[in-house]
């Protein structure tokens, strides 16, 4: 009988562990995204979770690590890009990026990223395992073979080069441009590198 008891208990000690991990992590998204990296805090997660300070160093360990497991950036690449035809690639790449920077479900993911991985070691860590795991892989499919190394690092420069101006700095003159604008201009860029 005991063993079957101590094993309940555990059962549950585990799910609540993983519950208030869980909301840890959903009040540190929702933080990180409406304040960005600076202005959070371990105390303002804390409170937003309704839990003392201490649990989330004790899950967490940094704001860092906190940081690094709450905001998540998953490009999502299509995974077939057969049906483009090869002269349009670069506006395609560009209307993806659009849509995933400003479509329904973009949220402040990115920009809070980029903003913190200007001065914070983790979130340029986080930035460099996008580009390794993410764009690389995905541009290097497109390119052909002469550009298949240069050809992704010059489109990850354009593409984030444009989200920092537009979304994190948001100057004005680049945050006024039009859509089909920045669609035909970079895209045509984008296109050259491919290619």
């Amino acid at each position: 009988m005991l063993p079957v008891r101590q094993k309940t208990t555990k059962t549950k000690s585990g799910s609540r562990s993983r519950t208030t991990r869980a909301r840890i992590l959903a009040s540190a998204k929702t933080l990180f995204s409406s304040k960005g990296y600076d202005r959070t805090t371990i105390r303002g997660v804390a409170q937003a979770a309704d839990i003392h300070p201490s649990m989330v160093m004790r899950y967490f360990r940094s704001k860092e690590r906190l940081f690094a497991a709450a905001v998540i950036f998953d490009l999502r690449f299509p995974s077939d890009v057969g049906q483009i035809p090869k002269n349009k690639l670069g506006f395609a790449i560009v209307r993806h990026f659009l849509d995933r920077f400003e479509g329904p479900a973009a949220g402040d993911e990115l920009p809070s990223l980029l903003r913190a991985a200007v001065t914070h070691p983790q979130a340029r860590e986080i930035m460099i395992q996008i580009y390794e795991k993410q764009v690389a892989p995905f541009v290097k499919r497109l390119c052909s073979p002469s550009k298949s190394h240069e050809g992704p690092a010059l489109v990850e420069s354009q593409i984030l080069g444009l989200a920092y101006s537009r979304y994190v700095l948001k100057l004005p003159a680049i945050a006024r441009l039009r859509r089909e604008t920045i669609l035909r201009h970079v895209g045509a860029a984008i296109q050259s590198y491919l290619r």
